[in-house]
């Protein structure tokens, strides 16, 4: 009896540990696929821990995990940094994300549910709003955005898909935001908001067409000015 006890709460210490190790590399994640950190940004365990409530061993595995999947750099000195981003490497990813994003939007249009629609609704009308106050709040924005667009895209009921998309934001998600934290015309213009308008009327009226004509309209006008801007080296 007191082998198996010993047993199961050598398996609690190993579920918790692994809980923990999965939540602090969601936690990273989630700031990197949002847009809360800046390319070449250099990140250190000691700030990441301290941030997020835990030891540093949880952290060190997160962003292993993370530089395996491209989206931090682990440099000669044990530093951490948020990958640099070059203009020519921006235009592929775009390639690939106009290609990936708009099949989920277009797939979104015929599968996503009433309370997938509800949920896309809600926060373009959330964005709308904080982007026409006279002092908008960029990091509630950005969290916006991009919950807006995961929200059309997991409508598409292409949880592979998804998370091919994931992968690119992971990239990107630095990248797209650098410049509305400079001031962009990307916020007192807000073209997004109209972009955004049209991908949710082709969601709702089941157009698969139009659902992609918004999202393409989005993705390009954004890239625009940002290659248009200095944010990113040529080369």
């Amino acid at each position: 009896m007191e082998h198996t006890i010993l047993a199961d709460l050598s398996q609690m210490r190993k579920i918790t540990h692994a809980t923990l190790s999965q939540r602090v590399y969601e936690d990273l994640r989630e700031l990197l696929l949002a847009g809360q950190v800046r390319p070449g940004q250099k990140l250190t365990l000691k700030s990441l821990s301290e941030a997020l409530g835990t030891s540093q061993m949880p952290v060190r595995e997160a962003i292993r995990q993370l530089a395996a999947e491209g989206a931090l750099e682990i440099l000669p000195n044990r530093a951490v940094r948020v990958p640099l981003m070059t203009k020519d490497k921006f235009r592929e990813l775009l390639k690939i994300r106009l290609a990936l994003e708009g099949l989920a939007v277009e797939h979104a249009a015929q599968n996503i549910s009433a309370e997938g629609l509800r949920q896309v609704s809600d926060l373009h009308d959330t964005l709308c709003v904080e982007m026409h106050r006279k002092k908008p709040n960029v990091d509630l924005i950005i969290r916006l955005n991009k919950q807006l667009h995961f929200a059309a895209y997991e409508g598409s009921g292409m949880a592979t898909l998804v998370g091919l998309i994931e992968s690119l934001w992971l990239q990107v998600g630095p990248v797209i935001n650098l410049d509305l934290r400079a001031g962009s015309r990307r916020l007192s213009e807000a073209p997004a908001l109209v972009h955004h308008a049209a991908l949710l009327k082709g969601l709702q009226d089941k157009s698969p067409e139009q659902a992609r004509a918004g999202l393409s309209g989005d993705l390009l006008s954004a890239a625009q000015m940002i290659l248009a801007g200095d944010g990113l080296p040529d080369a």
